[in-house]
């Protein structure tokens, strides 16, 4: 039985006999809805917690996504649960892939930069400052590069390069 058909309370229930009914009379191809079912029940089973689950989910669902647009959703998706899992270098590999296909996406710059600060604080802790360094630069790169295209967000960023020098200038858009 599909995820979908599991939820519990009304209101799950309701919105997924909306989504069912919307998705049947979208004028899409079979294999764009079922993307898209996947991509719907990977969601719903990952903010449940249910990581493998979901992650079944977004395979499926990448392998029948077509719109690159999409698919660097449900990569950054994929990129989610490795980096909460403690993947990091797999978190960063599905963020990088999502970019490739969405350069937009400031979500997966700033899940990027905050994984180079925290290997940056890994490596500060343990005495590497060379290499910490060279990780919060990186880190910075991609907060300004996510900051240009959202300069509204991440604030705490923008407040940690001004602090650090990495940032000159405040960004006004």
């Amino acid at each position: 039985m599909p995820r979908t058909q599991r939820n519990d309370n009304f209101i799950d229930k309701s919105f997924t006999v909306m989504a069912d009914m919307i998705l049947k009379m979208m004028p899409a191809k079979k294999s764009e809805k079922e993307a898209f079912a996947y991509y719907r029940d990977g969601m719903s089973a990952q903010a449940d917690g249910e990581y493998a689950e979901a992650m079944e989910n977004y395979r499926e669902a990448l392998i029948l996504e077509e719109e690159p647009y999409d698919k660097s959703f449900i990569l950054y998706n994929m990129g989610l649960i490795h980096a909460s899992n403690g993947e990091h270098e797999i978190a960063l590999e599905k963020y990088k892939e999502a970019l490739d296909l969405n350069p937009r996406l400031c979500q997966a710059l700033n899940n990027i930069a905050v994984i180079y600060h925290y290997k940056g604080e890994q490596a500060e802790a343990s005495g590497d400052t060379d290499t910490a360094e060279n990780l919060f630069d990186e880190a910075a790169r991609y907060w300004l590069e996510a900051i240009t295209i959202a300069p509204n967000n991440y604030i705490e960023a923008q407040n940690w390069m001004k602090n650090t020098g990495r940032m000159k200038n405040d960004i006004f858009f």
